[in-house]
């Protein structure tokens, strides 16, 4: 029997060797300008206004600093990945291309934890991972480094601690989502833990009414049968409940639904025992609150579209398009290649999986774009889209070259070209243009 073996959550201090592959793999000159332009950028017609907060949060930074310091680290052995260490398409394809495997998800190997051994390592991803992942993993005797982001691990320790104490972790999430299957396993430690995931407010009022007596076992368990421990019982697990949430839900509805289930526990129990009945403890994440401020004051500033970069399975994503899409257009591009023209763009459905095609999206005229991605979306990635963007609408919708600024039609583009008509400037050799007015 292998020595269960220490798990390492810090650096190997090797940052400075790491540091030029990540530099050329994610960073953007074009977005460091862009926010010393005050966070705007003018491409003729076309303005582009960032939010101020966006994109790598300090914990998806730390997880992939941590993914290459260990691949530099152990040069010759086996290295696996639980699962995708972040939700980003282009970062996970990077680690596959440097030779880190992974053992589930979308980008598995075809190995799982059964096949690991004493001299592998592992790296557990920023969302963390079950309780009996871990154990089985520590069982092996393998090196594991540990990059769950700190948010993630304060929930678990707030779901440990309702646990502990015999009250049911209601969380705020998705049932499927690594996160919360991480971070809801750890209240099955315990004899008589349970846990039950709430996706949105509508499910929230079903656990309000069944609390209440207005609605049937039946229908409850029909709804909740692939969000809840196993074994759930509502009239034992709904007695006693501890609030929580996936980090990167949309924080005012967490809010709502706390403040819905809070009531509701009075109105059942009396507003005596409500503290031996219910606990709420607000855990989303500083970055992803930091990221939803950002946009709903960009939004207020007023643009006439919003384009969201960022992956199609990330949460925090998502909720920046739901947002967005309540002041104006919005779209959820995880890359340039959603750009297909300036008349066709494709992205993702907010609130489905599903992906659609917008025809026309981009209006002509003078426009204000606001951008913003998602904690997980590289700063190349954004530059990326934005230059995409640029380059579209140096086209007209027969596929003719034209003048950015006033649409004039041009019989060839070249790298440095001024406008006969309007005098703009353009200088593609930085992807960029050198108008008076232009960054």
């Amino acid at each position: 029997m292998n020595q269960p073996t220490e798990v390492i959550r810090k650096s190997f201090g090797l940052k400075e060797e790491v540091k030029p592959q990540l530099e050329a793999s994610y960073h953007s000159p074009l977005i460091e300008k862009i926010k010393a332009n005050g966070f705007s950028l003018r491409a003729g017609r076309l303005t582009f206004r960032l939010a101020q907060e966006f994109g790598f949060c300090y914990g998806v930074d730390r997880a992939i600093d941590y993914a290459y310091e260990t691949k530099a680290k152990f040069p010759g052995r086996r290295i696996f990945l639980t699962n995708e260490i972040i939700h980003n398409q282009r970062v996970n394809a990077k680690l596959q291309e440097i030779g880190i495997q992974f053992l589930y998800g979308p980008y598995a190997s075809g190995f799982s934890i059964e096949d690991i051994q004493k001299d592998d390592v592992v790296i557990v991803p920023a969302f963390g991972a079950m309780v009996n992942e871990m154990s089985e993993l520590q069982k092996k005797g393998c090196v594991i480094v540990d990059t769950t982001c700190g948010s993630v691990m304060r929930v678990g320790k707030r779901v440990d601690s309702d646990g502990r104490d015999r009250f049911t972790a209601l969380i705020h999430g998705k049932y499927d989502h690594e996160e919360t299957r991480a971070t809801s396993s750890r209240s099955l430690q315990y004899d008589g833990g349970s846990y039950l995931v709430v996706r949105d407010k509508p499910q929230a009022q079903l656990v309000c009414d069944y609390i209440e007596g207005r609605t049937s076992k039946e229908v409850f368990m029909r709804e909740f049968r692939k969000a809840t421990s196993p074994g759930f019982d509502p009239d034992r697990d709904l007695e006693r409940i501890g609030c929580a949430n996936q980090t990167t839900m949309l924080s005012s509805e967490s809010l709502e639904i706390a403040n819905m289930l809070q009531e509701s526990m009075k109105r059942r129990y009396g507003a005596e025992t409500l503290a031996d009945r219910f606990r709420h403890f607000d855990t989303i994440c500083s970055a992803t609150q930091d990221r939803q401020d950002a946009i709903l004051k960009l939004a207020a500033e007023g643009v006439d579209l919003m384009i969201v970069v960022g992956g199609y399975n990330s949460s925090n994503t998502g909720h920046l398009v739901e947002i967005s899409q309540q002041y104006c257009p919005a779209y959820h591009v995880k890359d340039a290649g959603c750009i297909v023209s300036q008349s066709l763009i494709q992205h993702k459905r907010v609130f489905s999986p599903e992906t659609m095609e917008t025809s026309p999206w981009l209006p002509d005229g003078p426009l204000k774009i606001g951008i913003t991605a998602g904690a997980s979306t590289p700063n190349r990635v954004v530059e990326e889209v934005i230059k995409r963007i640029i380059e579209v609408a140096g086209k007209n919708r027969s596929g003719d070259l034209v003048c950015i600024n006033c649409g004039q039609i041009l019989e060839e583009r070249q790298c440095k070209a001024r406008c006969t008509r309007c005098g703009y400037f353009e200088d593609c050799s930085d992807g960029m243009s050198d108008h008076p007015n232009q960054l």
